[in-house]
């Protein structure tokens, strides 16, 4: 199976990368939108993902690794919603910005350009790798 690569919004006074940081793994729980739930099922231990801190932060700030496949979420209060486990990976020097993403023409058909609000997403392992690679320069 190949690798897949996601991206997790998460707003930091809620969760924040240093939470991950602190915790090492968290359950993601808590989504509670159908098309992210769909995702959270697709995904598989290994798969590499962008921590997004949103609202004040907006931007990528680090990495994680899915590292249990979806499982019930115990904090709904009806079935259906699942959650899956990921791990810290490692932060990015150079938090990436919304607006580098932006502003950054081979991230021009990312998800999170085109629908923003949605908690977890798809991305292309080139976008990953642009994002990541950003993540290590200073903006200019």
């Amino acid at each position: 199976m190949t690798t897949q690569y996601w991206l997790m919004k998460s707003e930091p006074d809620a969760y924040a990368w240093a939470d991950l940081v602190r915790d090492g793994t968290t359950d993601w729980t808590g989504v509670r939108n159908y098309s992210a739930r769909l995702h959270l099922n697709a995904m598989r231990p290994g798969d590499r993902v962008l921590f997004y801190e949103s609202m004040t932060t907006k931007a990528v700030v680090g990495t994680a690794e899915v590292t249990r496949a979806a499982f019930a979420d115990t904090t709904a209060e009806e079935p259906g919603w699942v959650a899956v486990e990921i791990k810290v990976g490692v932060a990015l020097p150079h938090p990436v910005t919304l607006a580098q993403i932006k502003a950054e023409p081979t991230l021009a058909k990312m998800t999170l350009l085109r629908i923003s609000r949605l908690s977890v997403q798809p991305v292309a392992r080139t976008e990953f790798d642009r994002i990541v690679k950003m993540g290590k320069t200073p903006p200019s």
